[in-house]
């Protein structure tokens, strides 16, 4: 059984809000897509990405999706983005990151591609399961820059792939074994931009995924939210479903 609670919001200096999410928690399925600021349609870009992939699992069964079907339908948006870009853009780009969490039996799975992220907090410990690609996240692999200096860099904004950028996209992968307890975070930049890391797990750790949901929002709105934000917790349980607190049930989302 798997708990999730969802929240995006445009922040307090975007017009409009570029993020898009899915949350499928009978699939075991999560999805976050940030359209690329500056870009042509990156509204339209992160929902094409997030529609692409409610097709091509919502009418299967559990057992019948696959990590292969995933990356598919990644391929496939990437592939319509290149072509909208061509027919409708004038040649802009239109483009988005996306990060993808799939849960199915003992084991979870993620995909990703750009600086959307996903968090575990695993015994009460929180560590970023995805890797940033990120001009500045190359730079520190390379000995060019210190970690803690990535998000206040001049090039922190600058992502190294995303979908519908170019003719061929690298989809990085990681699978691993799931825990009971367990808690995932997906998150847009929108949010680690006005966070760092400390303060999300501090604040992962502080209640139920409703409540650290909220938190997590707000403080980022509090700090002004220079870009869209949005986050989705995952909490991975065998409660018994007529068990489970009243307080930590999935809700619906709310927009701004």
């Amino acid at each position: 059984m798997h708990l999730s609670h969802a929240l995006t919001h445009r922040g307090t200096v975007r017009e409009i809000n570029e993020d898009a999410f899915l949350e499928l928690p009978h699939l075991g399925i999560w999805v976050v897509a940030d359209g690329m600021g500056g870009h042509a349609a990156g509204d339209v870009a992160s929902q094409l990405v997030i529609d692409g992939i409610q097709q091509a699992v919502e009418h299967l069964k559990p057992e019948n999706i696959t990590l292969d079907m995933l990356k598919q339908s990644l391929l496939k948006s990437n592939h319509a983005l290149q072509q909208m870009s061509e027919q409708e853009l004038e040649g802009k780009v239109a483009g988005s990151t996306v990060v993808v969490l799939w849960i199915y039996q003992d084991s979870y799975h993620l995909l990703w591609v750009g600086d959307s992220r996903i968090y575990l907090l695993r015994d009460q410990q929180m560590n970023q399961v995805t890797k940033d690609h990120s001009q500045v996240n190359d730079m520190v692999d390379e000995g060019l820059l210190l970690p803690e200096e990535a998000e206040s860099h001049p090039l922190a904004n600058v992502i190294t792939r995303a979908v519908g950028v170019d003719n061929t996209l690298d989809i990085d992968h990681r699978t691993d074994k799931v825990k009971v307890g367990d808690v995932f975070l997906l998150c847009s930049d929108g949010l680690n931009k006005e966070l760092n890391d400390i303060e999300i797990e501090r604040t992962i750790k502080s209640g139920n995924i409703i409540d650290s949901g909220l938190a997590l929002l707000h403080a980022s709105l509090v700090r002004n939210a220079r870009d869209n934000v949005t986050c989705i917790l995952v909490k991975n349980t065998q409660v018994n479903k007529s068990l489970v607190d009243d307080n930590d049930k999935t809700i619906p989302v709310f927009t701004y």
